[in-house]
């Protein structure tokens, strides 16, 4: 499996970003794994930004609800999260995720540089 994040760069606080991530390489159909969002910031632990999972509920961090939008195109093997309000705390990089529950299977993308700043 591959995924490949984009649309990662550099916005002033209050702006958006909308990332994506197109994955190829699935043993089953995408629409049977669910997709997620993690970030990094320097010198922190990764953590889950937003999920959505295969029937397509969707949950999010604490620290991002109300301002960013998970979704999936299954025809089109693509996630993407839509961020809004950004603020100079949402700096990291955001990893794209797929997982297949029922093996256990687990993926993750290269990984896309955020920046939020004035």
């Amino acid at each position: 499996v591959q995924l490949v994040e984009s649309g990662g760069g550099m916005v002033q606080p209050g702006g958006s970003l909308r990332l994506s991530c197109a994955g190829s390489g699935f043993t089953f159909s995408f629409s049977m794994y669910a997709m997620a969002w993690y970030r990094q910031a320097p010198g922190k632990q990764r953590e889950l930004v937003a999920i959505v999972t295969a029937p397509g509920t969707t949950n999010y961090a604490d620290s991002v609800k109300g301002r960013f939008t998970i979704s999936r195109a299954n025809a089109q093997n693509t996630v993407f999260l839509q961020m809004n309000s950004l603020k100079p705390e949402d700096t990291a990089v955001y990893y794209c995720n797929a997982n297949f529950q029922p093996l256990a299977s687990d993926y993750w993308g290269q990984g896309t540089q955020v920046t939020v700043s004035s």
